[in-house]
C-alpha cells in the first residue's frame, strides 16, 4: 500500500471517531482534545486562546513572508442521525448533519502535508479550526480571540452534496447568503368577531404586510440580485369567533448585497409605519441580523482557480442561499470560501446527511494547494 494510501485509510479513521462524537457549538470540548493532540503528535505550534473550544496552531515557513489562514468549522448539530452508517453517531440526538467532520478531518491532513513542506512555505500558514459556526456566532469569537490578527488571507470550505468527489466550486463575489431573521409584533384589540367595527384586527393588518412584503425583492431589489424574503409562521388567535389582540410573524430574510439587506430593512420599517396609520394597530419590528453574505475577494480567488484547476475538476457553483459565519471573516481578511464535492443522498442539515469520505482527499488537497499559491503570490506581490 502506497504512503498516499496509507494517509487516507488513516484520516478516514480519524473522520469516523469525529461522525462517532459529535457535540455542539461551544460544547466541542472533546472534540478540541483530540484536535489538539493529533496537531501536538505532529510537533506542530499552537496558539494561545482565550477560548474553552476550538484550536489555533500554525505552521511557520519563511519568517518575511505573508500569513494565510486555513479555517474548519467543528460544531455539529442538535439532529438524531437517520442512518446506517456502522460509524453513526453515539451522541443521542446529535449529528454531524453538516460535514463539519469531513471539513476538520480535511485541515488535520493539510497540516500534515504542510508540515512535512514547511521549510518550503513562502510565508506562515495559520490553521483555525472553529468552534460554534451552527449557533451563528463562534467566527465573531474567534475575532475577539485575536486569531485573525496578522493574517494577510483566509481560506475556507464547505462540504458540497450535489457536487461529486472530484470536484471542486470556486467563484469570486457572493457565494452564500446573509442570514437574517424577523420577528413582527401586530397589537391591536380584540373582541366578538361579529363586532368587528369594536376590535382593531391585528390579522387584516398582518395579511397586508404578508402581501405587501413579497413586494420588496419584486419591485425594489435588482433583478440581478438575488434576494428571499420567507414568512414562516403566523400566529394569532385560537378560537373561531373571537378576533385576537394580537398576531405575531415569524421570518427570514436571505440577501447576498449589503445594499440590499439595507433596503430590505429599511421597507420593512416603512411597511410596518404605513399599516399602523392605515389599520390602527400597533406594529414592532424586531430584526436579529445574522452572519453576512459570504463574498469571495476576486484577487484571491483566481489565485486559488489556477492553483487547483489542472488537479480537480474545478467549476463555477451556484449561489447557496444557506449562510456561514466564514463571512465575519472576509469582513476582516480578504479570503475565499470554496464548495468541495461530497456527493451526498441529502442536503445540510437533513438527519440521512452523510458524505463521502473520499472527498476529504480532495479537500485536504485543495487546502494545500491553496494556501501554497497564496502565499507565494502574495509574497511576489509584497516584494
Amino acid at each position: 500500500m502506497s504512503t498516499r494510501d496509507n494517509d487516507e485509510t488513516a484520516f478516514q479513521s480519524i473522520f469516523k471517531v469525529l461522525h462517532q462524537h459529535p457535540e455542539l457549538s461551544l460544547h466541542e470540548y472533546e472534540t478540541t482534545t483530540k484536535i489538539r493532540n493529533w496537531l501536538q503528535e505532529q510537533s506542530i505550534t499552537l496558539r494561545e486562546t482565550g477560548l474553552p473550544t476550538g484550536v489555533f496552531a500554525e505552521i511557520s515557513g519563511d519568517p518575511e513572508g505573508p500569513v494565510v489562514g486555513l479555517r474548519a468549522d467543528i460544531d455539529a448539530l442538535p439532529i438524531h442521525e437517520q442512518t446506517d452508517l456502522p460509524y453513526k453517531s453515539q451522541n443521542e440526538g446529535v449529528m454531524h448533519a453538516c460535514g463539519h467532520d469531513f471539513h476538520t478531518t480535511a485541515l488535520l491532513w493539510t497540516a500534515e502535508l504542510l508540515k512535512k513542506d514547511q521549510a518550503k512555505l513562502s510565508g506562515s500558514v495559520r490553521l483555525i479550526f472553529q468552534p460554534a459556526e451552527e449557533a451563528g456566532h463562534g467566527g465573531l469569537k474567534v475575532i475577539k480571540d485575536g486569531q485573525l490578527k496578522g493574517l494577510d488571507a483566509v481560506i475556507g470550505i464547505h462540504n458540497k452534496p450535489d457536487l461529486p468527489v472530484g470536484t471542486i466550486g470556486i467563484k469570486a463575489g457572493p457565494l452564500m447568503a446573509a442570514c437574517d431573521k424577523f420577528k413582527i409584533t401586530f397589537q391591536g384589540i380584540g373582541g366578538h368577531a361579529a363586532i368587528p367595527e369594536r376590535t382593531r384586527d391585528p390579522i387584516i393588518a398582518a395579511s397586508s404586510f404578508v402581501q405587501t412584503a413579497q413586494t420588496i425583492v419584486s419591485r425594489n431589489v435588482s433583478p440581478k440580485h438575488e434576494a428571499v424574503i420567507s414568512i414562516t409562521s403566523i400566529h394569532g388567535g385560537d378560537v373561531w369567533n373571537v378576533l385576537p389582540g394580537e398576531v405575531e410573524l415569524l421570518g427570514t430574510v436571505r440577501t447576498f448585497y449589503d445594499q440590499d439587506r439595507d433596503l430590505i430593512i429599511d421597507r420593512f420599517t416603512a411597511i410596518a409605519e404605513g399599516l399602523q396609520r392605515a389599520h390602527n394597530v400597533q406594529i414592532a419590528v424586531e430584526w436579529g441580523q445574522g452572519t453576512p453574505s459570504v463574498f469571495n475577494d476576486e484577487k484571491i480567488a483566481q489565485i486559488v482557480r489556477e492553483a487547483n484547476e489542472n488537479e480537480a475538476q474545478v467549476v463555477t457553483p451556484e449561489v447557496s442561499v444557506a449562510g456561514d459565519d466564514f463571512s465575519c471573516f472576509q469582513r476582516e481578511v480578504p479570503g475565499v470560501f470554496a464548495f468541495v464535492g461530497s456527493n451526498g443522498p441529502e442536503d445540510w442539515h437533513h438527519p440521512a446527511f452523510q458524505v463521502d469520505p473520499k472527498g476529504i482527499r480532495i479537500a485536504a488537497e485543495f487546502y494545500y494547494r491553496s494556501a501554497v499559491a497564496v502565499l507565494k503570490a502574495l509574497k511576489s506581490r509584497n516584494k
